[in-house]
């Protein structure tokens, strides 16, 4: 039995607002790229991506039913599974750094962690453009 996706269209001011939470990760992210901040430090810590988070809990209602949903969803998915798996690579690296694996471990653990989340703001914003949901959030 094939399951069909309801597409509601979104008002124009929810897209904006969600290119706006887009560009603020994206901001966070650039800032660690580029600035004295690690990439994933930025994500997490920096003001964008807080005050990105905040704008999707708050208006998280407002885009309810429709296909922006999912990208709130993706969002703040990114967001809270990159503080997850932040501190169970400290978790796993301090024990390990006696005998200085763990300052490798913890290297390796968050710059890949950085590049998954750019990955992830930047397929979810590239969807956004299309006009398209974001993946694996049902809605």
């Amino acid at each position: 039995m094939a399951s069909s996706v309801m597409t509601v269209e979104a008002a124009p001011s929810l897209v904006r607002l969600t290119h706006l939470v887009y560009a603020l990760h994206a901001l966070g992210l650039a800032i660690g790229a580029f600035g004295a901040a690690s990439v994933l430090g930025s994500f997490l810590f920096g003001w964008p991506s807080i005050i990105a988070v905040i704008i999707n809990y708050v208006k998280r209602g407002d885009v309810r039913g429709t296909w922006l949903e999912s990208h709130f969803t993706w969002q703040i998915r990114t967001f809270w599974f990159a503080l997850l798996w932040a501190v169970i690579v400290g978790l796993v690296s301090l024990p390990l750094s006696v005998i200085l694996v763990g300052i490798g471990t913890w290297i390796a653990g968050m710059f890949l962690l950085g590049v998954w989340a750019i990955y992830r703001i930047v397929r979810g914003w590239l969807l956004l453009n299309q006009h398209q949901p974001a993946p694996g959030a049902a809605y």
